[in-house]
């Protein structure tokens, strides 16, 4: 027989009302998800979305219309780059990667509003988001524990909302940050 000696509970330890509303209400103000910011290209929000990754991992594919601006080289170029006060959001590789948290906080000391986009390039691929590739608008059958609708494979560009051709593949892509 075994015995459960655990006696705390979920909410034994748990945060006021008004200190949930600021820490939740923050975050928001820090990070988006990829479907907000697919939602968000698609409105013509003005903002510009910024791929972190290394060229390699550009050349993998990243969200249409992004630019390419590499972590490494934003202190020297942002400005060249990116109007200052204009919003950024960038994104790195996943959940698993920080590369867009640092990028995010390069961009904030330089005076930009910036987000982070959570779940980076992977959860855009894996939401069934078409992406660009060297071979041109590249998309992938929706993660059924990301995306549960196959109305994520519209083919259409991000930006424009204009039909495109797609590529629908089913082969690996990897971190290179």
């Amino acid at each position: 027989m075994t015995q459960d000696t655990a006696t705390a509970t979920l909410f034994e330890h748990v945060a006021p009302s008004l200190d949930a509303i600021a820490h939740f209400r923050g975050r928001l103000g820090f990070e988006a998800d990829v479907s907000d910011v697919h939602g968000a290209l698609a409105d013509g929000e003005p903002f510009v979305l910024i791929d972190t990754r290394n060229d390699a991992a550009w050349a993998q594919g990243h969200v249409p219309g992004a630019v390419h601006l590499p972590r490494r080289d934003i202190g020297l170029r942002a400005a060249s780059v990116v109007p200052i006060g204009t919003p950024v959001v960038v994104y790195c590789w996943g959940p698993a990667c920080n590369g867009a948290t640092k990028s995010a906080l390069e961009f904030a000391t330089l005076g930009y509003p910036v987000k982070e986009m959570i779940g980076g390039f992977e959860y855009w691929v894996r939401e069934g988001f078409a992406f660009d590739t060297a071979d041109g608008l590249a998309q992938r059958v929706p993660d059924a524990l990301t995306n549960v609708a196959p109305a994520g494979l519209t083919g259409a560009d991000a930006t424009t909302g204009a039909a495109a051709s797609v590529t629908t593949i089913d082969t690996g892509i990897t971190c290179a940050c």
